[in-house]
């Protein structure tokens, strides 16, 4: 595939995305999906002025010299960009992988989105600190939760907790085995003037501090579940493709009655059917009720589509499947 013809999707993708670009750059979006605008094997994520590109190529020297040319083009497009960093899937080392500056001297430690301003370490891991699928519900949450209490768990960099808090929510725990992760969610709480609580960030196992939580009578108005693909530690496995309904009814009795549930799978080979499924057993029994699927951006889901996804993500508009439940208790 020629440089010429990734160019001609680049400009279609920007063009579709202009509306994204406030006149400060501080926002955060997907630039270019390839995997469903036409190459699969880039990338390309904008937070702040710092543009991110992510090689998926299986041999990733064989995408070095189009990924030149095409930060070239950008830097030339879109001239307000001042860093880039180049993360690579398969990339033989982890400082490869977590992403490298290759141009610009500084990447951008924030962003804001609908007025709040989230704390981003575009290298701390293999993802980017922020997750840009999620961005509608962020903004659901902020809208939703005013005056609820709320357990954030898998809270990875805690922007859901941040959201919750910017929308009023009288109190949130934030729960992560790393620490590393909860410290920049301590940062986005400085950012936005919010006091940080030391107590309300709980660095434990999911599984541990679920059962602790149990064993003390804990109850929230909302708990969100947005646990990564597959894990495992010594407490316990999470396994998003054979087994979400677990996870969910792990923290079902720690939600109060009138409360919400909001539930996250993000396996690719889960389609949106299989995962409507299991919620729909899970509600059988009358004590959770689907309320709301949130959708993905449409920056991040592709615009100018291309062929077909690897499963069918309908009645969710991505392999990201966002749910909200109402909660109903005995």
């Amino acid at each position: 595939m020629t440089t010429s013809f990734v160019i001609q999707l680049l400009e279609k993708a920007i063009a579709s995305r202009l509306s994204l670009m406030d006149s400060q750059h501080e926002s955060a979006f997907r630039l270019f999906n390839g995997f469903t605008e036409g190459y699969p094997d880039l990338t390309l994520d904008i937070y702040g002025r710092t543009l991110v590109i992510h090689n998926y190529a299986d041999d990733p020297a064989q995408n070095q010299s189009l990924i030149q040319e095409v930060t070239v083009y950008l830097q030339n497009a879109l001239n307000w960009l001042h860093a880039g960093i180049l993360k690579v899937r398969n990339g033989k080392t982890q400082a490869e992988k977590k992403g490298t500056l290759i141009f610009g001297d500084e990447p951008d430690r924030k962003i804001k989105e609908h007025g709040v301003w989230y704390a981003v370490d575009l290298t701390i891991h293999r993802d980017s600190s922020l997750y840009l699928d999620t961005r509608i519900l962020r903004k659901w949450i902020m809208d939703h939760l005013k005056d609820k209490s709320v357990l954030n768990t898998f809270a990875y960099t805690g922007s859901f907790g941040v959201a919750a808090l910017k929308g009023g929510a009288s109190r949130v725990v934030q729960v992560d085995l790393n620490r590393g992760f909860l410290n920049i969610a301590k940062e986005s709480y400085t950012l936005n003037g919010i006091p940080i609580q030391k107590g309300d960030f709980i660095s434990r196992d999911f599984f541990e501090q679920v059962g602790n939580m149990k064993r003390e009578n804990k109850r929230f108005d909302c708990v969100i579940i947005d646990p990564p693909f597959y894990s495992t530690t010594s407490k316990g496995k999470v396994d998003q493709v054979h087994d979400s309904a677990r996870l969910i009814n792990k923290v079902h009795p720690l939600i109060n009655d009138g409360g919400i549930l909001i539930a996250i799978n993000n396996a690719l080979y889960v389609s949106g059917q299989t995962y409507i499924q299991t919620l729909e057993e899970l509600c059988k029994d009358g004590y959770l009720k689907i309320k709301e699927l949130i959708p993905v951006p449409e920056d991040f889901t592709g615009y100018n589509k291309v062929g077909s996804p690897i499963t069918d993500p309908s009645p969710f508009n991505h392999s990201t499947k966002i749910a909200v439940l109402d909660v109903r208790k005995k």
